[in-house]
């Protein structure tokens, strides 16, 4: 798995990401993958993002992540010009709309990975 060095502040939250990540994993063998959405308020293209994804809410946690708060500049700073975006696992997927052919790509992956064992 690969991870991302982020500096300060996106540091902090990249651990707590991951740890929220990985108490997913380890909570059950089947766990869904994270999905998380870097979103402001309002943002209208996020509403129709998460309206995209209602046909495949019950294969993935979703996980919103406001990137005016504080806590995430750094996000901000990374991502303020092209919200949404979105990570799935922690990893970049997609950015501006949803894919719905890469999203369900990468579902299936993860999917097949875990009924693997």
């Amino acid at each position: 798995m690969k991870m991302l060095l982020f500096q300060g502040n996106s540091m902090q939250l990249a651990r707590s990401s991951f740890g929220l990540f990985l108490r997913n994993c380890s909570a059950s063998k089947t766990a869904l993958p994270v999905l998380t959405l870097f979103t402001k308020d309002p943002c209208p293209l996020c509403d129709e993002a998460k309206e995209a994804l209602k046909p495949y809410k019950h294969r993935f946690i979703l996980q919103e992540v406001n990137i005016t708060l504080p806590e995430n500049s750094a996000w901000y700073e990374r991502y303020k010009f092209d919200i949404p975006v979105f990570h799935l696992n922690g990893q970049f997927l997609m950015m501006h709309r949803v894919n719905t052919s890469k999203l369900e790509k990468q579902l299936l992956k993860l999917e097949e990975q875990s009924a693997g064992g």
